[in-house]
């Protein structure tokens, strides 16, 4: 469905990214990842996901908090690739505390990483896609796009902020080719929620499968976690002609946690 075309999928190595990038690969798109750590054997799994259709990968590590980097990765996704058809802004951060002992430095990159990148790629990404007519802009929000919860103030700050900038991109490409949306998951097994899981078990004194469930029962109704494949599913969908009038969504995907 997606042959000919090409993803950037920021914050890939792991966890949503990662799943998002594959199963665009699989549908065959071509795919640049972008993250920290390791990124031979996530690359090597979204190149497999694609053999089929001989999808080409590449990788580049911007620091994303960074907008000089933001355009060299820009720049190499329009020199090695053609341009970024479809645009997945993934890269988050996270970090706990009440508001008034949150660090400032804290703030700032939580600020930068799971905001202000996603403004930037999108202003360099528009002007190729408008001239193609076709793009699909796609934000990873969070349910805490469109809810709070205490001691993640920047968070979501940051991720309402996601929410608003969709909106707004989607009014400006409403008459072209370009769809905007976020997506918002609920709970995700990433390794950052794992780490809270493993935090809330140490400090609680319980164990790691008690916290599981504590932290599924305060907000996931179906005490299930969303699985990155199942967002992959999704942003393929947003993919499709079918999403073609899906403009400015904001799609939870969140076990109920958005009903209650």
């Amino acid at each position: 469905m997606l042959q000919g075309k090409t993803a950037l999928v920021t914050g890939s190595t792991s966890g949503i990214g990662l799943g998002i990038a594959t199963r665009l690969a699989a549908q065959g798109a071509h795919v640049i990842l972008n993250g920290f750590g390791d990124h031979q054997a996530p690359q090597e799994a979204v190149q497999a996901a694609g053999q089929q259709h001989g999808v080409r990968t590449g990788f580049h590590g911007a620091d994303l908090s960074k907008p000089a980097e933001i355009a060299e990765l820009m720049a190499y996704a329009e020199r090695d690739f053609g341009g970024v058809d479809i645009l997945v802004n993934n890269a988050g951060i996270q970090f706990v505390a009440p508001v008034e002992d949150f660090p400032v430095e804290k703030w700032d990159a939580i600020l930068a990483i799971n905001l202000s990148s996603a403004f930037h790629t999108t202003r360099l990404a528009l002007p190729g896609m408008k001239r193609k007519d076709w793009g699909r802009i796609i934000n990873i929000a969070s349910a805490h796009g469109l809810v709070a919860s205490a001691g993640k103030s920047a968070y979501v700050a940051a991720k309402h902020g996601i929410v608003g900038l969709t909106k707004a991109v989607a009014l400006e490409t409403a008459r072209t080719g370009v769809t905007v949306n976020a997506i918002c998951p609920g709970w995700v097994l990433t390794p950052l929620v794992q780490k809270q899981i493993d935090d809330r078990a140490a400090n609680g004194g319980i164990t790691v499968e008690q916290a599981r469930r504590d932290l599924l029962g305060e907000k996931q109704p179906s005490l299930e976690f969303v699985t990155p494949e199942q967002l992959g599913d999704l942003a393929v969908f947003l993919c499709s002609p079918a999403a073609q009038q899906v403009r400015g969504a904001a799609w939870n995907m969140d076990g109920g946690w958005l009903a209650q």
